[in-house]
């Protein structure tokens, strides 16, 4: 049998098809290092807030005097907001976008989350005094608690889609010659209950917890006030994209603590552009 150039050669189309996934293979390569880095600093904050198994964790060891503690971990803090909020404008993005693949626009901000809280771990300064602790069985019902808070914000993202929230998606779909679209937002799970589920989860794991100092306090008191400041930014851009049917959505269902009322079932916001975003405020 002759083998000819018909025989063996693809057709232009599937040739351009394996040139876009080839091009598109590095970044997915880097979105994927991106989720991996999160992972890790996810998986040390859980035992930094528990103060388990890290070398420095909130409420550990005093490292020198609380008013410099204090104005390093302010700082600290500082330094995550104005990332995580510079970084989710909108004004940012197209600037960044001309930069930047799109395909890996999500796993920057990614990334940088991760290194901005990679690094509030690394220099935090626990300093006291101490406004309670407790032990025994009260101490393992708080941690339980606390642990219930990382699922409920873990948890959460899994509801609308994971993968796009942490930029995975963004490069997969790409990578495979897939025009990427944002999927919908169903209000389902825990998004019946609350619009803010992950903050939700976030806040109780920085509340809830057997041993209280005053650096831990600190750092309650301004990661609380940043949330609730930038969800008042996020439900005003929100209400602007989406008009009346997020309105609807906010006068049913509250913002953080779960109410009296019972949720609708089956309610579906789709096919309206920009519902992602819904799930992206959480997180920036």
């Amino acid at each position: 049998m002759t083998v000819t150039s018909k025989t063996i050669a693809p057709r232009g189309g599937q040739w351009r098809g394996l040139a876009f996934k080839r091009k598109g293979l590095p970044v997915l390569g880097y979105a994927l290092a991106c989720y991996l880095c999160m992972l890790a600093v996810l998986g040390y904050g859980a035992g930094f807030f528990a103060n388990r198994g890290v070398p420095i964790s909130i409420d550990g060891s005093a490292r020198g005097g609380w008013p410099g503690a204090a104005v390093t971990g302010l700082a600290l803090l500082g330094l995550f907001a104005v990332q995580h909020t510079v970084m989710a404008r909108p004004g940012f993005k197209r600037r960044w976008a001309r930069r930047l693949p799109a395909a890996a626009e999500r796993a920057t901000f990614v990334l940088a989350a991760s290194l901005a809280l990679a690094l509030l771990y690394w220099q935090w300064r626990p300093f006291g005094p101490e406004l309670w602790r407790l032990t025994g069985p009260a101490a393992d019902v708080l941690l339980a608690v606390q642990a219930s808070g990382w699922l409920l914000a873990l948890g959460s993202t899994f509801l609308i889609s994971h993968t796009d929230l942490f930029g995975l998606r963004q490069a997969w779909r790409p990578a495979r010659g897939v025009r990427y679209t944002p999927p919908p937002f169903t209000e389902r799970g825990w998004y019946r209950w609350v619009r803010h589920p992950l903050m939700t989860g976030f806040l109780i794991v920085f509340w809830v917890t057997p041993v209280m100092t005053a650096g831990h306090l600190l750092f309650c008191a301004a990661a609380t006030g940043y949330i609730l400041a930038g969800l008042g930014f996020e439900e005003r851009d929100l209400r602007r994209q989406l008009g009346p049917v997020y309105a609807s959505y906010a006068a049913r269902v509250p913002a953080l603590i779960p109410g009296g009322r019972r949720p609708r079932r089956g309610t579906k916001l789709s096919d309206l552009p920009g519902t992602m975003e819904l799930c992206r405020c959480r997180t920036g």
